[in-house]
Order: C-alpha cells, then structure tokens, then sequence
C-alpha cells in the first residue's frame, strides 16, 4: 500500500515516539528523550513497563499462534515498530499468519512501511484509524483478514486513552465481529504497587503529550474480557502471565503496574 507521509513536529513532545524511547528504539527526537527522562525520573518503574508490555506481546503471540492456532491478527494501538512485532512474532512461528496494525498516530503512520514487510506466505496491512471508531477499523481489516476464521484482537496499552467508560462498548463492538474461536489481548496501566508515582506519571504524560490517558484497576481491566473465557492466570500483572520458567524454583517474576490476560471467544 502506498502511504502518504505527514508532517511532523520534532519541537513537540509525542507519546509514542516517548514509548519508543524508553523502549530502546531511535524513532524520536530530543524533545521526546527530555519528556522521557523527565517523566521516568519521576516514575523509574515506567522503564519496566514498557519492557514488560513488550515481553507480554512476545509472549502471547507465541501462545495464540503455537496453541492456539491463531493465524490471524488485529493489533490495534501498534505504536511505532521495534523488536519483534507482532507479525516478526507470529511469522517466526506460522508464515501464513496475517495481521493488519491499525494506529492513527501520524508518527506511527510516517514509519508504517516497517510494519508492511511480511513473509510469502502471509500478509501485513496498515490502517489509519482511531480506537474509538471500531466499525472503520473492521471494515478495512476486512480487505485483509477473513472474519470467518478466528482473529486475535490485540489492544496493549491502548484503551487508556479513551478516558470514559465508552472504551467498554468499543471493545465489546471490536470483539463482537469475531467468530467463535477469536481471542481478545489486552493490557494496561493500574495503580496497584506505586498508586502516587502513577497518578503523577499519568498527570506529567498528559501534560506533555496531545493523546491523554487514565489509569485503570485490574477490576476495571477484567471488565472487557466479561463475556469471554478468560484464560489461566486471569487478569494479572503482565510479568506474572504465563513467564518463561527454566526451573521449577525460580522465583515469580516482579510485578510492574500494568495488568492484562487473555480470554477466548466461546
């Protein structure tokens, strides 16, 4: 597909060119490291979150597509590319996996052709489309995803930025057009274990940034998988779902302030 370019300020601070950095990744500019360490200084543990969310993605993919057979992804809120993408993920395991990214950000939208490449086999589409317009976003996933077959709807980090219980009946809309067999992956920020350092990180991030959020508790979160069947550990610290055990004393990991699951369509 062929994608227009916007135009960029790099004297404003930009959420997801932020997310990027404390990702490790050099999609950003110096306003953004600024408002990132600025952010990080007052909040260290949002370091951890942005890894563990990513390692959280990592993880799910393989199960969805190792166990579950998954061969279909709608990752919603994608942000800007990094290490090991949804479609890297799912492609190492399955090249005939296809995802569709869908993200309105247009810094996201400016780095998309990294998100296109894609194995023979399989496919990657990019749409530019908005949370809170669900119908847009399956009707041009539709062009690359089959709604017949079982889809995974991957939502991380994402429904914090629609600030008011509407977020539940987008989500609801989203999974509703899924067949049975369709799985929904969906983590976010709660203030659990650094209520005060949250509350600030999320007070500094929607000052700095033009996409505000808002914290929610793992009761809130366990609300969009109502319906569903919500699968083992349940709604969880996303370092405690499913972690890589090598032995059977090891330690749980460390929980981070961010919780999610994962729940089957029945």
């Amino acid at each position: 597909m062929s994608i227009d370019r916007p135009l960029i300020n790099s004297n404003v601070p930009h959420s997801a060119r932020i997310w990027n950095y404390w990702l490790g990744g050099k999609d950003c500019y110096e306003i953004d490291r600024q408002v990132g360490d600025q952010i990080a200084g007052a909040n260290p543990a949002i370091l951890d979150i942005a890894l563990a969310q990513r390692a959280f993605l990592v993880r799910t993919v393989e199960y969805l597509v190792g166990e579950a057979g998954i061969r279909q992804f709608l990752d919603v809120g994608t942000g800007l590319p990094t290490a090991d993408n949804t479609h890297e993920v799912a492609q190492r395991l399955a090249p005939e996996t296809r995802i569709v990214y869908v993200d309105h950000d247009p810094v996201v939208l400016a780095h998309a052709e990294a998100l296109l490449t894609s194995t023979p086999e399989g496919a990657t589409d990019y749409i530019d489309a908005d949370l809170s317009n669900p119908e847009a976003i399956l009707q041009q996933a539709a062009k690359t995803l089959d709604f017949s077959q079982p889809v995974a709807l991957i939502l991380l980090g994402v429904t914090a930025h629609i600030t008011d219980d509407t977020v539940y009946d987008i989500v609801g809309r989203l999974m509703g057009a899924l067949p049975s067999g369709s799985h929904l992956v969906l983590c976010d920020d709660t203030e659990v274990l650094n209520p005060q350092q949250m509350r600030e990180m999320i007070e500094q991030w929607n000052e700095a940034s033009d996409n505000p959020r808002v914290n929610r508790s793992p009761e809130e979160l366990a609300r969009f998988f109502d319906g569903l069947e919500l699968l083992e550990p349940g709604v969880v610290s996303v370092t405690r779902w499913r972690p890589a055990q090598s032995g059977s004393g090891e330690q749980a990991p460390a929980e981070v302030d961010d919780f999610g699951g994962v729940a089957r369509k029945p």
